[in-house]
This record gives C-alpha cells, sequence and structure tokens, in this order.
C-alpha cells in the first residue's frame, strides 16, 4: 500500500470560469428556492380561482428567508459535509483549508459564506460597471481547489 500524505502544494487552483460558474449555479438554485416559496405563498383560491398575489411583503419576507436559508444550508452545511456546495460539485472544485489542505470548520465556512454576501453586494456590481478584470479572492483561510479523482 502506498502511503500518500496530502500536501497543498499538490491542489491546484480552479481556472476562473469554474469558480465563476459554481457561484452562478449556487446563486440560481437559492435564488429559485426563495422565488417558489414566495410564489407558493402568495397563492390565493377564491371561488375556484387561483391568484398570484406576489405585492404582500410577507410574500417577498418569506422568498427572502427561504433563499438566505437555502444559500446557508448549500454554502455550510453541505460544504460541511462533502466539502463542496452543489455549484462546486458540479464543476468538480472543493473547499480546503488554505494553511493544509485540511476539512474546513463550521465557523470557517460561515464566515465565508458572509464573505460572499459581502463580496456579491459590493464588489460584482462595482466590476460590473467599470469592466474591470479583479478576480474572487479566497477568504477566511479556506480556498478552492480542483477535485481530485481517485485512481486505482
Amino acid at each position: 500500500m502506498v502511503n500518500q500524505q496530502h500536501t497543498p502544494a499538490r491542489d491546484v487552483a480552479p481556472a476562473q470560469a469554474r469558480r465563476v460558474t459554481a457561484a452562478v449555479i449556487d446563486a440560481f438554485i437559492a435564488l429559485a428556492s426563495g422565488l417558489v416559496a414566495g410564489a407558493a405563498a402568495g397563492v390565493q383560491v377564491s371561488d375556484g380561482v387561483v391568484e398570484l398575489r406576489p405585492q404582500s411583503p410577507a410574500v417577498w419576507g418569506l422568498a427572502l428567508g427561504v433563499a438566505v436559508g437555502v444559500s446557508f444550508v448549500n454554502h455550510a452545511l453541505l460544504t460541511l459535509a462533502t466539502r463542496a456546495s452543489l455549484g462546486k460539485l458540479l464543476t468538480g472544485v472543493r473547499v480546503v483549508r488554505a494553511t493544509d489542505g485540511g476539512r474546513p470548520s463550521l465557523l470557517r465556512l460561515a464566515g465565508r459564506w458572509l464573505f460572499g454576501f459581502y463580496w456579491m453586494v459590493l464588489f460584482v456590481p462595482l466590476h460590473l460597471a467599470t469592466d474591470s478584470d479583479v478576480e474572487q479572492q479566497d477568504a477566511v483561510g479556506l480556498r478552492m481547489v480542483r477535485r481530485r479523482t481517485i485512481r486505482s
């Protein structure tokens, strides 16, 4: 049996296209979940007629709450269990500790999730408006690497 020690130097950073694709997939999952929940809450049936009433603040509050909840479950809890969110699993990327390539903790994953909101709200619109070429950064001592396939 071959002893394979894990070294962070063996991890390959993913291309920017993979990072962006994973982020777009994760954002779509959260937003779609929120919209579906909001639409379901806004449906009203009266006299056999189905109406969608999206103007209610409760509908939008539920939609926002579900979107944020799904995002947290996907980015923190699923990543804690599998080292990747759904978008990262689909694009062949995983999250590891930057120092030793080990499994990230829930606290760091929650911090990374919060940093993602900060990045999305502040920097993404700024970069789109100015057409800059600044790439997304890793945060809170975690980084993204390509998934390795195990071959026997």
